[in-house]
This record gives C-alpha cells, structure tokens and sequence, in this order.
C-alpha cells in the first residue's frame, strides 16, 4: 500500500530542486514575505498554524523541550520571536505534568504576529503562566539575569550576522543559567525537504514562499556554534532532529 505524499513535479520545479539543492550558500540577503508587511492577517494565521503544525510534526517543539531541560529545571523562561507560542506552551504543560511551577514570557517584535497568535489560539490570552508582549530580540528590555532562560526558536535564520550577534548577547545578558536557540540547519538534502513539505503541509502562502527560502537563509550547526562563541555564550548540549533537518543547542 502506497501511503506516501504524492507531489506532481512539472520539468521546471524539478530543475527548480536540482538548481538550488545544488547551491547552498547562504542568502544572507534575500528577503522572506515574513520580513516584510504582514499586511493579510488571513495568511498570516495560515503560517501560525503551519509552523505549530510543523513544529509538532518534525519534531521541532520537541527538540527546545530537551534543550530547555538540558539545563536544569526552569522557574522562569524568556521566549524570543515566539511566532504562535506553541512552544512556550508545550514547556508550561510539560512543567505542569511534572508538578512544577513555570512562567514563561512570550515576545514577538511584532505586534502583528501575536494578534495571529491570539486567533490561532484564543486560550493563549488566559493560558496560565504564560505573558505575551512585543519586543525586539536585539534590545531587550528587560533587567540582566531576569529569567532562567531564554529561548528562541526559528529566529536567527531571519538576521544577518550582525544581527544574529545583536540577539545572542542580548539573551545571555537576561539570562541566569544559559540560553537555547532552536533552527534549521542548511543543506541540500533539507532544502528539498522544506520544498516537498511546504507543498503537501503548507495552508498559507507565506509559509510556501519562505519555506525553503528559510534553509537557504539558516545557519550550519558549526557557524551557529561560532556565532554563540563571538556572543560568550559555551554550548552545553546539542540536540539534532531527524535527518539533521534542525538543531537546538543549550548554551550557557
């Protein structure tokens, strides 16, 4: 029995796969329908839900909890660029099953992006434990050492190196214990495979557009790795997901 996704391929999206699976140099400098006016909140719920539904299904949410664990049990959690809140969500229930008490701050740099959040998922404005707010990853504004832990979560692919530097830092000056970035990592073979699930997963235009545009725009573990090093921070522990399609790395 064929279970299997099938995807019509037409000569030029399979030239298309063959061209950029085959180029995989970072493009630092192209631009994702998400960097720029979220101006059709329709779409922009789509992607929420995608990404969530992502996140579930490739086992991405899953690698920030073992991340978040790996370095030690958090009281208080900074989440940075938290698009749907899914993950912040998912380390509440966890704590919760556990008999431990978390609070977990949500930020995103855009106010656009939690308004969607809020219609994805209505029971995020009462959820208990959790604070949602807008705030920009490179200036945070908050007090050194106010939270545990400070996570982010299919951010930094979005920043340009100066940028990227901008956010570490300023994770680790709000952190006590260490900071956790979970993100793609670049490569052909992922590439492809952001191609194919983006086509069979995807409801949202955005999430089509930017899918494999965000592997080409990632960070290798070895340059993520430079990166937390240029930002003082000494990965702990790194989690790989299958077919090493994404990481979450636990620095402190």
């Amino acid at each position: 029995m064929d279970c299997g996704f099938r995807v019509p391929l037409s000569v030029a999206s399979a030239r298309a796969i063959n061209r950029y699976a085959a180029e995989m140099d970072r493009s630092a400098h192209a631009s994702e329908l998400l960097d720029g006016p979220l101006d059709d909140p329709a779409a922009l719920a789509a992607n929420l839900r995608d990404l969530r539904r992502i996140n579930r299904f490739t086992g991405g949410a899953a690698l920030s909890l073992r991340a978040v664990r790996a370095l030690g049990d958090a009281t208080t959690i900074l989440d940075v660029g938290t698009g749907a809140a899914d993950i912040p969500a998912l380390l509440i229930a966890d704590a919760r099953h556990r008999g431990r008490g978390l609070a977990i701050t949500a930020t995103d740099s855009r106010e656009e992006v939690l308004d969607a959040a809020l219609v994805v998922s209505p029971s995020l404005s009462t959820a208990a434990g959790l604070t949602l707010a807008v705030a920009d990853g490179r200036r945070l504004p908050y007090a050194d050492a106010s939270f545990d832990v400070v996570h982010a979560s299919l951010l930094l692919h979005h920043l340009d190196a100066d940028d990227a530097l901008a956010v570490l830092r300023e994770m680790r000056r709000v952190a006590r214990r260490g900071i956790v970035v979970n993100d793609l990592a670049r490569s052909r073979l992922v590439w492809v495979g952001a191609w194919l699930l983006t086509r069979t997963l995807a409801g949202s235009r955005y999430t089509r557009h930017d899918g494999p545009l965000s592997v080409r725009r990632a960070w290798t573990r070895a340059e993520m790795i430079d990166l937390l090093g240029r930002a003082g921070l000494t990965p702990a522990v790194t989690f790989v997901g299958f077919a090493g399609h994404r990481y979450a790395i636990a620095a402190r």
